[in-house]
């Protein structure tokens, strides 16, 4: 076994868990991103549930409407961290 994550207080990190079956709502709610087609990481400001769709707003002012599902796209690529560059207007470290 590994030793456990610490800061450098030596106190332990809580880890950061990303279920496979967790919904694209409930996973750009919780890291509050968003990888457009493009690759394009955007900060994401406001998430709304619309029934089978979200509406999302960057802080970029951009806004998408997309299908929640667990098997988009942009659900994999938020799972795996995948993604291209990040937006220089939303300031994404």
């Amino acid at each position: 076994m590994g030793r456990p994550m610490t800061d450098e207080a030596g106190k332990a990190k809580a880890k950061r868990w990303l279920y496979k079956n967790q919904s694209l709502y409930d996973l750009v709610s919780k890291v509050k991103l968003w990888p457009s087609q493009s690759g394009t990481l955007h900060g994401v400001k406001e998430v709304v549930r619309r029934g089978e769709r979200i509406d999302i707003v960057t802080h970029c002012g951009e806004t998408f409407t997309v299908w929640d599902s667990k098997n988009s796209r942009s659900a994999r690529w938020l799972r795996n961290r995948w993604y291209r560059e990040a937006c220089s207007r939303c300031k994404v470290p």
